[in-house]
C-alpha cells in the first residue's frame, strides 16, 4: 500500500538527546493531531507528497549516507508499513529515532523512542485554528480526546530501552501540566523529560530556554535547544 512521504533530507539532529548527529530524515504525511503551532503543517493540517513503497523509501533513505535515520512525520506510528521500514533499515545497518507523539502504538524497531506529548496549548481553536487552514469543530475536540494517551505511553517507556519524553514549552502553566501527566505514567517517566522551547526563531527559542534552566534543575529534567531554528531559522528540509 506504501507510504505517504512529504521529504527526505539530511542534516544534523536539531533536537533532544541526540542533538547534532549527522541524520537523514524521512518525514511521513499524516497525523491524527492538529497542533495549533505545528512547524511541519505540509505533513499534518495538509498532508502532500507521493505515495511510496518501502523499497523507494528505502533506497531514498539510504542516499543520504548518515548512519542514524529519524522516521518523522506527521504521525508515523499511524502506518502499519512503518514497523516494516524500520526493520528494513536496522538489516541495513542504521541506527534508527523514531519520532512520534505517543498517542499511537506499533511494535516498530528504535533506537531512540522519541516521544512528543502534546500539551493543552497544543489545541486549536475556532474556524481559522492555524491562518491558512479551516478546521472543524470535530477536529478540534478530536485533538484534544487524543492527545495524550497515558497507556500508550507506559508501553513505550516499558519496552523501549532509550526513550525521551521531549515536551514543547511556552510558558510556565506547561510545567504544572507536564507534573500532572508524570504523576500518572510509571516511575521511569520522570527520568525521560526534555523540555524544548516552543518558537520559531532563535530569539524567542533562547528566551524560552533561559527562564527554563533553574526549573529543569529544580526537578533534574534535561533542556533541549533547538539547533536547526539556531543555524537555519523556521527552514524546511533543515
Amino acid at each position: 500500500m506504501g507510504l505517504r512521504v512529504s521529504e527526505f533530507f539530511t542534516s544534523v539532529q536539531g533536537e533532544g538527546m541526540w542533538v547534532g548527529v549527522p541524520s537523514t530524515f524521512v518525514r511521513l504525511s499524516g497525523c491524527n493531531l492538529r497542533c495549533v503551532w505545528c512547524d511541519t503543517p505540509y505533513a499534518s493540517w495538509a498532508p502532500e507528497g507521493p505515495v511510496m513503497e518501502v523499497d523507494a523509501i528505502l533506497d531514498e533513505i539510504l542516499q543520504g549516507g548518515a548512519d542514524h535515520v529519524v522516521i518523522t512525520g506527521g504521525e508515523p506510528m499511524l502506518f502499519e508499513e512503518t514497523v516494516t521500514l524500520a526493520q528494513r533499515l536496522k538489516e541495513a545497518g542504521k541506527v534508527i529515532t523514531i519520532e512520534t507523539a505517543g498517542t499511537v502504538y506499533r511494535p516498530v524497531v528504535a533506537d531512540l523512542m522519541s516521544i512528543s506529548p502534546k500539551l493543552a496549548h497544543s489545541t486549536p481553536s475556532g474556524s481559522l485554528a492555524r491562518p491558512g487552514f479551516e478546521l472543524p469543530e470535530s477536529w478540534i475536540q478530536r485533538h484534544e480526546r487524543d492527545r495524550l494517551q497515558p497507556e500508550v505511553l507506559n508501553r513505550l517507556l516499558e519496552e523501549y530501552e532509550n526513550v525521551q519524553l521531549k515536551f514543547v514549552v511556552a510558558s510556565e502553566e506547561d510545567l504544572a501540566e507536564i507534573e500532572t501527566l508524570l504523576s500518572n505514567l510509571n516511575e521511569r517517566a520522570a527520568k525521560c523529560v526534555v523540555l524544548m522551547p516552543e518558537g520559531t526563531s532563535a530569539e524567542r527559542v533562547q528566551a524560552t530556554a533561559k527562564w527554563l534552566v533553574p526549573h529543569c534543575i529544580a526537578r533534574n529534567w534535561r533542556l533541549s535547544p533547538r539547533f536547526h531554528i539556531d543555524l537555519f531559522g523556521d527552514k524546511r528540509g533543515t
